[in-house]
């Protein structure tokens, strides 16, 4: 990755993390909310793609949706 996109990367997995921590839901609860919702991710596998902060729209939409989010902010 070229560091522009690791920047967004980085933003990505810290702006994850940051709504994860306010809606206080951890990666277990993360992880039974999106099987609920038909997309079976392990805790395992949630924890590699928050991590590298490369993870597909899907991904991140999904979370959002998970744990109640109707808005996300990209600004700083």
């Amino acid at each position: 990755m070229d560091d522009a996109r690791d920047e967004w990367a980085e933003r990505a997995k810290r702006m994850l993390k940051a709504e994860l921590k306010l809606a206080g839901v951890g990666y277990d609860e993360l992880a039974r909310r999106l099987s609920e919702m038909g997309l079976h991710e392990t805790v395992g596998s949630i924890t590699v793609k928050v991590n590298r902060g490369a993870f597909p729209a899907w991904f991140m939409l999904a979370v959002m949706k998970a744990i109640g989010r109707g808005t996300v902010r990209v600004d700083d």
